[in-house]
């Protein structure tokens, strides 16, 4: 009876101890195929962070848009300008951010000169052309 009783439990072991390896294997696996997809995506989104450092999704996260459109864009950074100034309590840091999201979006407009119409920065009007 003890000898039926240690082979239960040392098939009981082994099958359990399969089972592990294989969920391990499985998982080392998906880890290596998620990494090299971000490794991918990290390429593609470096180039166009390289001077803000924030990607095109980022960018338009922080300006709240969902289609890149000169006006919005312009119109929600002047907003969050404003909101985050430092003389109502806001925040520099969130202006910079709204900056490098608007300058990374206007990276990405075919005219630049209808993104660069108004600046609060600087206050005066920018001609590109």
């Amino acid at each position: 009876m003890a000898k039926y009783l240690a082979q239960i439990i040392v098939m009981g072991v082994q099958v359990v101890g399969r089972a592990f390896a294989r969920a391990l294997r499985q998982e080392f696996a998906a880890s290596q195929a998620a990494a090299d997809a971000r490794g991918r995506a990290g390429h593609q989104s470096a180039a166009a962070s390289n001077l803000s450092g924030l990607s095109l999704q980022e960018a338009q996260q922080i300006l709240n848009i969902s289609k890149l459109s000169p006006e919005e864009v312009q119109k929600n950074y002047e907003h969050l300008f404003k909101v985050n100034d430092k003389s109502v309590g806001g925040s520099f840091y969130l202006q910079s951010k709204a900056q490098s999201s608007r300058s990374n979006l206007t990276e990405l407009g075919d005219d630049h000169s209808t993104w660069h119409e108004a600046d609060p920065i600087k206050g005066s009007r920018q001609n590109s052309t």
